[in-house]
């Protein structure tokens, strides 16, 4: 069984594609209630997005609760360029005999616009080879270790790691333009369950895993994250394949 957590869907688009590859099943694990049970399973998938070069809350969190396996465990993790030292601390939360990073089109639009179109095309059809070769693997239990950690990555993903979660994930520059709609999407994809709608708008609790699934699927644009994003673009991997 493959375990993923996805935002704008990079990292569930490498899922179900490995999914399809090894005859397995790919499960979102913001849907699940408690991890299921392993003890049958031939192989064992983590797929995530880097954040801040670290593992995000939700998958440390599912991570620790997930019982021994028997079977081939490994872990994918998606990242702009670099995962620092990610799919370590991953392992040692959870052991992983095989460990990759997939280089997917950057969108946290909270710190820059997003890539041009070109490079975005360039990275997915770079990722779709990286897959297949992932899942090649996988099938022959081939331990591998193929992570660009980049440099750095001990402070990158101690120090930037800790910082996220302490101070980037606030919600409070959270809100929706007059253009919003109220219809809703927000609150339904939202993996924290964070945002509910009070009047016909949006209204942000404050938990926030920071996946910015709210603004890039926003229909309409109107959800905003402070000032800068509403010069930026939008990016859903389903608008490139």
């Amino acid at each position: 069984m493959i375990f993923y957590f996805s935002g704008t869907e990079n990292s569930k688009w490498i899922a179900e594609q490995l999914a399809e590859k090894t005859d397995d099943t790919a499960v979102d694990i913001t849907t699940l209630n408690m991890p299921p049970e392993l003890k049958d399973e031939k192989y064992v998938g983590l797929v995530f997005p880097v954040y801040a070069w670290a593992v995000p809350e939700p998958v440390r969190n599912f991570a620790r609760q997930l019982a021994p396996n028997v079977g081939f465990a490994y872990g994918v993790c998606t990242c702009g360029a670099e995962a620092g030292l990610a799919m370590k601390q991953l392992s040692k939360i959870y052991p992983l005999q095989s460990t990759y990073s997939v280089v997917m089109p950057s969108n946290y639009i909270v710190g820059e616009d997003i890539e041009p179109q070109q490079t975005v095309r360039q990275k997915l059809k770079e990722a779709k080879q990286a897959v297949e070769q992932i899942a090649d693997e996988i099938t022959r239990h081939e331990p591998v270790n193929r992570v660009a950690e980049g440099g750095m990555a001990f402070l990158k993903s101690t120090l930037a790691g800790k910082g996220f979660d302490r101070f980037a994930r606030t919600t409070k520059p959270f809100f929706a333009e007059d253009s919003c709609t109220g219809c809703g999407l927000c609150a339904r994809i939202c993996p924290s369950k964070t945002i509910r709608l009070a009047e016909g708008k949006p209204v942000w609790g404050e938990t926030c895993y920071q996946c910015l699934a709210c603004i890039h699927h926003c229909p309409q644009r109107a959800i905003q994250y402070g000032e800068k994003t509403k010069e930026r673009g939008r990016y859903t991997i389903e608008n490139y394949l």
